[in-house]
């Protein structure tokens, strides 16, 4: 069986959705959906938006995760990671933060004006040096590396450029289709 090369299985960065690090939270979010109703019916829809520079370079990338944090101030301040639970803490010690510190009292109210004046470069995730993979590189090693790294997607290189994504719902539905090949 002919090895599968990350190239084959990436999103291009023409069709993924983006937004200037200076957009604000709304405009993100519009881009977003702009890009999932172009996108192919036949994939998973995108959950993410790449954020680039002044210089057209890609430096960041905002999760539908990063937006609903965006709204709630309160976890930047804390400084509270993705999961408490990882940490050891309880579902009901974490009801009991949300109770006590407020969490959410009111970000729905505001969330118009919060949509315009919040932007995308004060709260967008900046990927890691484990966040880039080769094109060339083959699917095997982008399991690994999806796997090892507990990554969503990595962001696909070709040269010193980033060229796509390779997301993990592409590289599962690839082992779903190599499975199905099969004859047991």
């Amino acid at each position: 069986m002919k090895k599968k090369l990350v190239k084959e299985l990436m999103v291009p960065l023409a069709e993924y959705a983006t937004v200037s690090e200076d957009a604000t939270l709304f405009e993100t979010v519009i881009a977003l959906e702009k890009a999932q109703e172009k996108f192919d019916k036949s994939r998973y829809r995108h959950r993410a938006v790449l954020i680039y520079d002044k210089n057209d370079n890609i430096v960041g990338k905002v999760s539908q995760l990063d937006v609903m944090r965006a709204l709630e101030p309160k976890y930047e301040a804390m400084g509270i990671p993705g999961s408490l639970s990882r940490f050891g803490l309880t579902k009901r010690f974490q009801e009991t933060m949300l109770e006590e510190l407020r969490f959410w009292d009111k970000p729905m109210d505001d969330i118009c004006r919060k949509a315009a004046r919040i932007k995308v470069k004060e709260f967008m995730y900046t990927p890691g040096e484990g966040e880039y993979i080769n094109e060339g590189v083959t699917l095997d090693r982008a399991i690994n590396q999806l796997v090892m790294g507990h990554h969503q997607s990595l962001l696909v290189m070709k040269d010193d450029k980033i060229v796509g994504i390779l997301r993990k719902t592409d590289v599962f539905m690839e082992i779903v289709r190599a499975m199905k090949a099969c004859e047991l």
